[in-house]
């Protein structure tokens, strides 16, 4: 977090938090939500879309001073005050990359490393979750494909057949090569009490 947030929240400790005005796409997009209904919109009406927020400094600034809370609900720092995200995906979008020896990592949508990975969860439209010290992620689609090609089950064999017919007790998969991983199923009802965070704070 940047010293002038801490600075700003020492010096106006009670500043009221603020909910609809910021979400995260499940492709890693920072949007705001100008009218403030970004979810919860009053009176049953349509939460907003949003617009895409592109300035580079404004979404280094969010990146740096995002967190969560210890109920798990995510939330970006804006000096003295919180502003609670309304999260499409996961509190992470990762992207796969390779390391310096060819060897798959994923990263966060704020450019960060992830992992290692504790648990991975498949959800039944096909979404792939991941669990770490850092938190839930999700796995944007745009790199679905390669990362379950960079899966592997213990054996070594691609997760093709899983995939097809997943075994209720799950299995084992190593990404890269590196520890062993258990891989499950996740239902939508029980995605965030699973993973322990918040979609809509």
């Amino acid at each position: 977090m940047d010293d002038q947030v801490l600075a700003a929240m020492a010096r106006w400790p009670n500043v009221p938090a603020v909910h609809g005005w910021l979400s995260l796409s499940a492709r890693g997009q920072w949007r705001l939500h100008p009218h403030g209904r970004g979810w919860g919109a009053p009176e049953g009406g349509p939460e907003e879309p949003g617009e895409a927020i592109t300035s580079p400094q404004i979404i280094a600034f969010i990146n740096r001073n995002y967190l969560a809370d210890d109920a798990g609900r995510w939330c970006f720092q804006n000096g003295p005050q919180r502003v609670y995200v309304r999260l499409d995906g996961a509190p992470w979008i990762l992207g796969l990359e390779t390391d310096a020896q060819g060897r798959p990592l994923l990263r966060t949508h704020t450019g960060a490393d992830y992992g290692p990975v504790t648990h991975w969860w498949l959800d039944p439209e096909g979404r792939l979750y991941a669990q770490s010290d850092r938190g839930a992620g999700l796995v944007a689609d745009r790199d679905l494909a390669r990362t379950i090609d960079a899966l592997r089950a213990v054996d070594g064999r691609p997760l093709d057949g899983w995939l097809e017919r997943p075994a209720p007790a799950g299995t084992a998969v190593r990404l890269g090569g590196g520890a062993e991983t258990p891989l499950g199923l996740v239902s939508a009802d029980a995605l965030e009490t699973t993973l322990g965070f918040i979609r809509r704070p």
